[in-house]
Order: C-alpha cells, then sequence, then structure tokens
C-alpha cells in the first residue's frame, strides 16, 4: 500500500465522543430554546456542552498527540498559505485538523464556552440583561460557525477526497505509520462523560 494511502487511527476517543455529544446536544438545545416547557432540557443540553468543552480545553494540553492545541492551532499566515493551496494541483494536507479547521475548533470551544456560562446565568437569574443578549449573540454566532465548519469539511472531502465524517466516527485517517496514535484512551472517554454529565445534573438542579 502506498504511504499517502495507509489508513492510522488519529482521532481518539475522548476527541469523537466530544465531537458527536456538541452536534448532539447543540442540535437539541438549538431546537428546546424558546420553549417553556423543555426549558430544563434545553439546561441539561448546554450542562453537557460545557462538560464536553471544559473537558476539551484540558485535552488540548494533556491528549493524544493530533488532539494537542499545540498540534493544530497555527498563525494566520500558516491559514492563509492553507487556504491558498486548496486552489493550486498540490494542495496541502494535514492529518489532524488543518490551520482553518484549527482556528474553526477554537472559535466553536470558545463560543460554546460562553454560550454556556451565559445560558446558566440566565437559568438561575444572575446576569441580567446583559447574559441573556450575550447568550443569544454566543448562539447565533455558533450557528454561524457551525455553518462555516461544515462548508470547511465538505470542501476538504472534495479537495483531499477523505471522508472526514467517516474519520470522526471511526477515528481513522490517511496517515503514515508513524503518525498514528496507538491507544484510544478509552479510560479518558470514559472520565469525559462522567465529568459531562455530573456537571449537566449539577448545573440543571
Amino acid at each position: 500500500m502506498n504511504t499517502s494511502e495507509q489508513q492510522g487511527l488519529v482521532w481518539d476517543l475522548p476527541v469523537r465522543i466530544g465531537h458527536w455529544l456538541l452536534v448532539a446536544c447543540f442540535a437539541t438545545a438549538w431546537l428546546t430554546g424558546e420553549s417553556e416547557e423543555r426549558r430544563l432540557i434545553h439546561v441539561y443540553a448546554g450542562g453537557l456542552m460545557l462538560g464536553v468543552v471544559s473537558f476539551r480545553l484540558l485535552w488540548g494540553f494533556i491528549g493524544s498527540p493530533h488532539a494537542l492545541f499545540g498540534d493544530f492551532v497555527r498563525g494566520p499566515r500558516t491559514v492563509i498559505d492553507y487556504l491558498q493551496s486548496l486552489f493550486s494541483k498540490q494542495p496541502r494536507h494535514f492529518i489532524g485538523h488543518n490551520p482553518a479547521g484549527g482556528w474553526a475548533v477554537m472559535a466553536l470551544l470558545t463560543l460554546v464556552l460562553l454560550g454556556s456560562v451565559s445560558g446558566w446565568l440566565n437559568y438561575q437569574e444572575l446576569g441580567g440583561e446583559w447574559a441573556e443578549e450575550l447568550h443569544e449573540a454566543t448562539a447565533n454566532m455558533l450557528l454561524a460557525v457551525v455553518a462555516a465548519h461544515l462548508c470547511g469539511v465538505l470542501v476538504s472531502c472534495a479537495v483531499h477526497r477523505e471522508n472526514l465524517v467517516h474519520s470522526m466516527l471511526t477515528g481513522m485517517k490517511r496517515a503514515p505509520a508513524e503518525n498514528a496514535i496507538i491507544n484510544a484512551r478509552p479510560v479518558a472517554a470514559l472520565m469525559l462523560l462522567v465529568w459531562a454529565v455530573t456537571l449537566a445534573w449539577l448545573l440543571g438542579r
């Protein structure tokens, strides 16, 4: 098999589970945001998102190689060079998040953090009007970033001929053997789930 065609484990379980939990919880929170009857569901969804993001922030420093912020958070020049390469015959390929995707990840984490905290302040009637406005603004910005992220995924799939959705489900991606991870970190994934559920329960009380 050619090196460029080799499949290796790139995304560990905490990254994958956290990703899909955020997808499900954001959809749930968006659909229940205007319903008084489903307010508690909205709060639990936000609590789970806060749990996932707080764990992911820690995991960005102590996680597996491709989960580390140092692996995918790059400067503006690198992001611009990557985007320009998409229009060339040899677009740059990254094993983990590409530079543009790295910025999208950081934007998503930041907005989820702001939205979850401001939402909890609203739920506790502690933040006043500014917290309500911040919560609504971050929700709208988050929707825009999600849309941009989805467009980026579609473009990357087409340009690099990779199924990134499948990769985020299985953890497997085109990568030389020396760049693959050898452990999916199942214990850390369990810790993520316990932490997120516990935090959501505490915030919803």
